[in-house]
């Protein structure tokens, strides 16, 4: 009987072991997309975009919007290309800019 309990215990402790480390397998899976919005976001609310995991059912882009959203739409559609090309031309221009001003050009003007 002993033995039994034993057992059982082991068991139940190496299962509750295996379901501890069973969510950072399934996070992997919690940025998919279950469904596609079919509304068309304003480009003037995206700030930014990623691709989901090519783990996910369903291979999808998703908008970051200026209050923090995120929306889930389908890569084959026409707007959405217009829209990552927008995004990436901003994030572009923004980084070219930063790289351009140099740090003694503002040491200058506050000098002055």
């Amino acid at each position: 009987m002993r033995s039994l309990m034993c057992v059982l215990f082991l068991v139940l402790f190496c299962s509750v072991q295996m379901t501890s480390s069973a969510p950072h397998a399934i996070g992997a899976q919690s940025n998919c997309c279950v469904e596609f919005k079919n509304v068309r976001i304003p480009i003037k609310q995206v700030v930014s975009y990623y691709w989901t995991s090519s783990n996910c059912a369903k291979r999808a882009i998703v908008f970051k919007t200026v209050v923090g959203r995120e929306i889930c739409v389908d890569p084959e559609t026409t707007w959405v290309n217009h829209h990552v090309d927008k995004v990436d031309k901003k994030t572009t221009t923004a980084a070219a800019a930063a790289s351009t001003t140099s740090p003694t050009a503002k040491t200058q003007s506050l000098t002055i």
